[in-house]
């Protein structure tokens, strides 16, 4: 009798150590005054966080806390299936010593107005690794309490088991030909791993330029011999192609760039009014080099960025055709610097006065780009598009990241096997 009740405790306890992370998604910031969440591989800021198996240190983590005062930050890893659902298995299968480490390392901030006090760590630590390959989610939370999460984010552990050929390809449907982009690729898995059905235990994600929100998964094969998968299918791996993007450079709020309007100096504070953004959906396109919607935090004088690099609030306008709003449709900011959430925090407001949408952004110093794109509110999968904004041409210089997952014959958490990045422009045919 006391062994089932001992027993029953234990699975309560890890139940509900579990029902936080599943109530959660892998990126967000809950609370308003945490701001600039970083996290890339060592001295690399454009790079996503992906890091190999026992790499200790191979991330960096920054943010800025606003209350500028010091506090008690944790982070511990969760892991999670292909699916980003959390994996059923216990902090001890996965993690290697200590489940929460401290954030150890702080600076208050010097010579901006905005005050606040930045953290930094470098991940995994010795004293908490992540022992399993797969999708983790990385929680920092405040006084110990995984209750009192203030942010999450997604990183990738690998482990090489699989190798990957892919190019880039124009597809040969004659609708989508010049504003889409096709992957095909092979995967030749190590002999090592046990695949009996490739249908249920491989998956495989594509990622165009480190984004998760129009990600595809769960492509099947079009054939496969032994260890050897081969993809190659007009429907599955196929993306809208997009633009170049948009850019914005903050390295100096007294410098001003070709594309800020004007800059609003106030006794404590900066305002940054953007040019207004018109329509490009229509504009022929013209290469030049970006950064496939990510930011970089640096500044163009001699002050460390992360922190005496300084804030303002950034006023961005986009002016749809002839001022009028898009019927049946909202728009949003897209890129890093809103973390791709399609939510209220990235949504712009039509000015009925002005004839254009606005938003208004708490960004620090740093190089940005950016995108609009449009949701149709009819839509139940919120999918956005950059047809009515940007447009989308097959000659856009794209990144792409193939990810294989693994799932042994009676595991409980899908393994990260294989990964690999491509160009759309050096890995063509």
């Amino acid at each position: 009798m006391k062994r089932c009740i001992l027993s029953w405790l234990l699975l309560s306890v890890f139940l509900v150590q579990l029902l936080p992370v599943q109530a959660q998604i892998p990126d967000a910031v809950y609370s308003p005054r945490i701001k600039t969440v970083l996290l890339h591989p060592t001295g690399n800021q454009l790079g996503p966080p992906i890091m190999q198996l026992g790499g200790i240190g191979s991330l960096e983590l920054h943010f800025d806390d606003l209350d500028a005062n010091v506090k008690n930050y944790s982070y511990t890893f969760q892991l999670c299936n292909a699916d980003w659902t959390p994996a059923i298995l216990s902090q001890f299968d996965f993690i290697s010593g200590f489940s929460q480490q401290r954030i150890n390392t702080y600076r208050v901030s010097s010579i901006a107005f905005t005050r606040y006090t930045h953290y930094q760590a470098a991940l995994p630590d010795r004293n908490c690794m992540p022992t399993k390959s797969g999708n983790y989610i990385l929680k920092v939370f405040l006084n110990g309490d995984t209750s009192k999460t203030i942010f999450t984010k997604r990183m990738l552990v690998y482990r090489e088991q699989a190798a990957i050929t892919a190019q880039v390809q124009q597809p040969f449907n004659g609708q989508i030909f010049r504003t889409h982009q096709k992957i095909q690729f092979k995967v030749a898995l190590n002999e090592g791993l046990n695949v009996v059905n490739q249908f249920q235990q491989i998956n495989v994600v594509i990622m165009q330029n480190y984004r998760w929100d129009n990600a595809v998964s769960n492509i099947r094969p079009s054939f496969f011999s032994r260890n050897v998968l081969e993809y190659n299918t007009e429907n599955d791996a196929v993306f809208p192609a997009g633009k170049e993007w948009r850019w914005l450079d903050l390295r100096s709020f007294r410098f001003q760039s070709d594309r800020i309007e004007k800059v609003k100096y106030g006794n404590g504070s900066t305002d940054v009014i953007v040019r207004p953004d018109a329509n490009r959906s229509s504009q022929r396109f013209n290469f030049f080099r970006d950064n496939n919607g990510m930011f970089t935090i640096e500044t163009t004088e001699s002050v460390n960025p992360y922190w005496q690099g300084d804030y303002a609030t950034v006023n961005f306008t986009f002016v749809p055709g002839n001022n009028v709003p898009f019927p049946d449709k909202d728009v949003f900011i897209v890129g890093q610097l809103t973390n791709y959430n399609l939510n209220d925090s990235a949504k712009m407001v039509f000015n009925t006065e002005k004839g254009a949408y606005e938003r208004s952004l708490f960004l620090k110093m740093g190089y940005y780009d950016y995108c609009y794109a449009t949701i149709d509110r009819n839509d139940p999968k919120r999918k956005a598009s950059f047809d009515f904004t940007e447009g989308n041409y097959w000659e856009t210089e794209n990144n792409y990241t193939i990810l294989v997952y693994y799932r042994p014959l009676g595991g409980r958490a899908d393994e990260l096997v294989g990964l690999t990045t491509i160009n759309s422009l050096t890995n063509r045919p």
